[in-house]
């Protein structure tokens, strides 16, 4: 189970940077999401049929990301750099991503999941380089 800062921190913020990789030429995307803090999933929108970040997700559904506060003051610095697995959300899933972005269902857009399997938080809040580490339980 995540630390409640880590969550915390993921709940507060709404914009992710997904990374993929096609042929070793690594790609990444900036993508709205929802955060499920029970499987540590991350649920998103985008169109794998016309995406390069989507195509590239589901030929290789190993991705990485980050989320990080913007600014300027070291003490202040936070983040979150993780890898998961990419694939279609589930009902629960979608439920949460609605219920964070009520206005996408008019978009009907198509939802994906990524499964957490690491992720560090560093919080210089905390005292500088401070990283906290997570690894999903099989």
């Amino acid at each position: 189970m995540l630390e409640p800062i880590i969550t915390a921190f993921l709940k507060k913020h709404h914009l992710l940077t997904l990374a993929t990789s096609h042929n070793n030429i690594p790609y990444c995307a900036s993508c709205f999401y929802s955060f499920i803090e029970e499987s540590a999933t991350f649920v998103i929108a985008t169109d794998v049929t016309k995406t390069r970040h989507g195509k590239e997700a589901i030929e290789n559904t190993h991705v990485a990301g980050a989320v990080a506060l913007e600014t300027k003051m070291v003490g202040k610095i936070q983040g979150v750099q993780f890898s998961g697995e990419f694939q279609e959300a589930n009902e629960q899933e979608k439920k949460a991503y609605f219920k964070r972005f009520p206005y996408a269902l008019a978009m009907q857009p198509t939802l994906w999941s990524i499964k957490v399997t690491y992720l560090k938080f560093t919080d210089n809040t905390l005292g500088f380089g401070k990283k906290l580490e997570f690894f999903a339980s099989n």
